[in-house]
């Protein structure tokens, strides 16, 4: 008699995700993990080495209550001939916590991190969401020490837009029982569906951490809703002394005509403002390869 049983606990299992060979050996480059101290705070970055550094460094900068795994599917394409690291910023990923957290830190840990990490005299930052509005920071200072930067949607207003002022940091952060449980619970932030499963699950994999009370995010509560009102983010874009690198998806979030005509001012006619058709804001998830080949692009005509 056929076992009935059996056959129904085979089609209730849940198959695993497919990932395609690109992502399983980017993710198979296993970068060597480091910690490197700034302003009494441990900043933990992932590096990719290479045998023949030929041309500049590149830096990844992760968004808000991220973290430098963002980019483990991305930065091995470019270790070939570079060197390459991805930071966590401070309070977040596997980086210490500070009591308060400011942009100065910020500039301080990337500048840090790209000494540290061998990434050479004139390396190029990219930077995502939030680690775009660094990146600016960063360049407001530093732009001149860089072969380039690659803002990835993110935008500055114009001046007319009413400003809420800075956000509260929120809810506390809930605490699951295990580590299956927080993981099915992670969403991108801020949300959109995503058709490549596999890198969300990736990125939740490395998104959690056990604590005395139980699984919760890695982030710091501390980090939520700290805003950069008082930054002269639009000044920073349009004075760097670098070229520069707008990346934004068509189907982002925070893209309005009003904000992308505003921050497309800040670029001259010789920098480069690339759309991404049928991405949102969390677009080197949605196209990958597309993103990789982008930044190539955008690097062979800096000469970098």
């Amino acid at each position: 008699m056929e076992n009935r049983s059996s056959r129904w606990d085979i089609e209730e299992e849940e198959p695993e995700t497919p990932k395609p060979e690109w992502f399983e050996w980017a993710v198979s480059q296993s970068p060597s993990s480091n910690h490197v101290k700034v302003d009494d705070c441990e900043i933990h970055y992932l590096k990719w080495t290479t045998e023949k550094a030929e041309k500049p460094g590149i830096l990844f900068v992760h968004g808000g209550a991220a973290h430098a795994q963002w980019w483990s599917f991305i930065a091995p394409f470019f270790a070939k001939d570079r060197p390459v690291a991805a930071i966590d910023l401070s309070g977040m990923g596997d980086s210490s916590r500070r009591e308060e957290y400011t942009n100065a830190h910020r500039v301080s840990e990337m500048a840090a991190v790209i000494e540290d990490a061998g990434l050479g005299p004139k390396p190029v930052v990219v930077g995502h969401s939030f680690g775009g509005t660094m990146t600016m920071c960063f360049c407001g200072k530093h732009s001149s020490e860089l072969s380039g930067a690659v803002i990835v949607d993110t935008f500055v207003r114009p001046p007319s837009e009413d400003n809420d002022g800075p956000r509260g940091s929120g809810r506390p952060k809930p605490y699951f029982p295990d580590k299956a449980t927080i993981a099915r619970r992670y969403r991108l932030s801020p949300y959109q569906a995503c058709d490549n499963e596999f890198i969300v699950e990736h990125i939740a994999q490395h998104s959690v951490i056990e604590e005395e009370r139980g699984w919760t995010w890695k982030y710091d509560d501390g980090v939520r809703g700290r805003g950069t009102q008082d930054e002269p983010l639009a000044d920073y874009l349009r004075n760097m002394n670098c070229p520069k690198a707008l990346f934004y998806g068509e189907e982002s979030v925070l893209l309005s005509n009003e904000v992308l005509a505003f921050t497309s001012k800040q670029f001259s006619g010789s920098d480069h403002i690339i759309p991404f058709p049928a991405s949102g804001h969390h677009l080197m998830l949605d196209q990958p390869i597309g993103f990789i080949a982008a930044l190539r692009a955008v690097f062979a005509g800096w000469g970098v």
